[in-house]
Formats: structure tokens, sequence, C-alpha cells
């Protein structure tokens, strides 16, 4: 069996190699084994590729951490799927490779008609952009959310979730040309961001209270994310693309009451209930499969074209997807 593996941390082009792995074994009573059709590339794996990632993988190490696939053999106590089933793949296994194999519990077969690029993303980011959405603040219906890097996968789904649960969003980014299309996904408010930003945002919400910030970029962006919050606002780190410590304001942590929280999906898939993780993906499935939750998908590459598949993905021109099944 092939699969895509890190044998060193550093440069990609010369620590990632296609591998010939041993073969997965029959599943056991509880266990099903799937045949990876689509599986992306994440800024987490070049993260990890680099050595630069809060979990690091023993070496040779398969890379990948969610997918989608088709179970080609099931154990004989598993009931929720069957031979010929497409399902999602169990974020942080391994799925850059031909096969995959895990126990179930909280899956289920997926709808046949939706794209499988879009399901295979389906793991990471917006079940990410659910959880900041859902477990944090208690935002009221109407009530506002303010993001930053608001072109990203996740801050897409952010602004299809959150318009979902009835509430507003300010959409933070670096660019003016995104502004229109983010617009024309739901947005309610897109801003350029900058120093002044919490002055332009009263303006667009009405002065109207923003409890909760999500920040994916760090640098002066959490600052200028900070000053727009309510008294006892929260604010939310998930990433740090700028590559930048992040900085924050002591008059609005102490006067302000902001607190800073940080989220990483790995902690919270660690203690989740299976009924829980079932609810979400009940969720958000339906949001991918309908095109309400959606993410531009760049390029596709099979498993042995993996050197472009990785240099296309760190050009961030859009999401590349491995797909192990096809050339």
């Amino acid at each position: 069996m092939k699969a895509i593996q890190v044998v060193a941390f550093g440069r990609a082009a010369e620590v990632v190699k296609l591998n010939e792995v041993p073969e997965l074994g029959s599943p056991g009573p509880d266990e099903v084994v799937v045949a990876v059709e689509a599986t992306p590339i994440n800024n987490t794996d070049l993260l990890v590729i680099a050595g630069r990632y809060g979990y690091l993988p023993p070496l040779p190490g398969t890379l990948g951490i969610e997918g989608v696939g088709r179970v080609i053999a099931r154990g004989s106590q598993v009931k929720n799927l069957k031979e010929g089933d497409r399902t999602l793949i169990p974020v942080m296994t391994p799925t850059w490779a031909e096969r995959v194999k895990f126990a179930t519990s909280w899956q289920r077969p997926l709808p046949e008609h939706a794209d499988a690029n879009q399901l295979s993303m389906v793991g990471v980011n917006p079940a990410t952009a659910y959880l900041m959405l859902t477990d944090y603040v208690k935002i009221p219906r109407d009530g506002w959310v303010i993001q930053n890097g608001a072109n990203s996968a996740t801050a897409r789904a952010v602004i299809a979730i959150a318009k979902s649960l009835g509430l507003r969003t300010v959409n933070v980014v670096r660019r003016e040309e995104v502004v229109a299309e983010l617009k024309s996904l739901g947005a309610d408010v897109v801003l350029v961001d900058g120093p002044d930003l919490a002055k332009r945002v009263g303006k667009e919400t009405g002065g109207a209270p923003i409890q909760l910030g999500l920040d994916v970029v760090g640098g002066s962006s959490t600052l200028n994310l900070m000053n727009c919050l309510a008294q006892k606002g929260v604010l939310v780190v998930y990433s740090g693309v700028s590559g930048q410590p992040f900085s924050g304001s002591v008059q609005r942590a102490i006067f302000g009451e902001v607190s800073l929280r940080g989220f990483w999906l790995g902690h919270w898939r660690k203690t989740a209930k299976d009924d829980v993780t079932a609810a979400m993906y009940d969720y958000l499935v339906p949001m991918v499969a309908s095109g309400a939750i959606s993410a531009p998908v760049d390029a596709t590459y099979g498993l042995e074209r993996f050197p472009e598949a990785i240099a296309q993905a760190a050009t961030f021109k859009g999401k590349v997807i491995l797909t192990p099944g096809k050339a």
C-alpha cells in the first residue's frame, strides 16, 4: 500500500516521500477499512512537515488529518456502515494513503450526491467554525461576531454557520479585492483591516456590542479585533497565519475585561463524546452537501504527484486535494 510520509522535519521537497507501507489487514470487530477518495492538504500538514506544529508524528509518519472514503471491509459488530458507503474519516487519522482503518463510533453514510472534495474538508475547518461559534459565548439571535482572515476556508464556514444560527458577521480582510466575493457568500459586513478598525466597525453595526472575536491572523490584527469587542468579550485565537506574535491591549484586558482563549480541534476531540460529535457533523454535512459551506478547490492530484500538490498548496491560492484512487 502506498502512503505519503514525512521521514524528517524540514523542507517538503527533501523530507516527504511516497513509500510502500504494510497492508492494514482485516478489520477488527468494530473497525472498517476505507479506501480514501479525497483528502485535503491543510496548513496543519505544512506545519507538521516543517516540524512547527503542536503535534508531530513518530518518524516516518503518514501525513494527512482528514478525508473521505468508501468502506471496503467492515467488522462483524459494525452496524452503522456497510461496504460501499462513503463516510468521513476521523480527524487526526493519517489520510494521505490509499486506505485507512479505524474503529467506528459516530460515523454515518454520507449523501451520494455531495461533492467528495468538499466532503473531505468537513472534518476540520467547518467543525472549528461551528465550535468557536457555539462553545465560548452565547450570542443572541441577530447578535454579532467579528473575525479576521475572512477569506480563509474556516472563515467562510463561519459566515455560513453564523447565518444558519441567526447571527451576523463582521469580516475583516487584508485585500479589497475579496470584499465583493465575501458579501456574495452572505457576509454582513466586510472591512479591510487597519488601526482604525473599531471606529469603522462601530459605524457599520450601529455600535452594537460584539461579544465574540475569532483570530486566525495574529500580529497587530489581534489588537485590532480586541479593540472591537464589547465589555467581557471573548477573543478566540485559532491560528497565526501572519507568522507574527500577536499584540493586545492591556486597557481592554483590564478595564474592558476582554479575555483571550486558544482553540485547537485536537484538544476538543480528546474529550468529545460520540453523540456530541455525531450531532455536530449531522448539522454540518447537509450544509456542505447543499453548497452552503464550500471552500474553493484550486487543484486535485493523485498520490504520485505529491511534490506538485504540496508546492501548489503552499501558494494558498485555494484548497489542494489529494485523490489516492486517481492519477
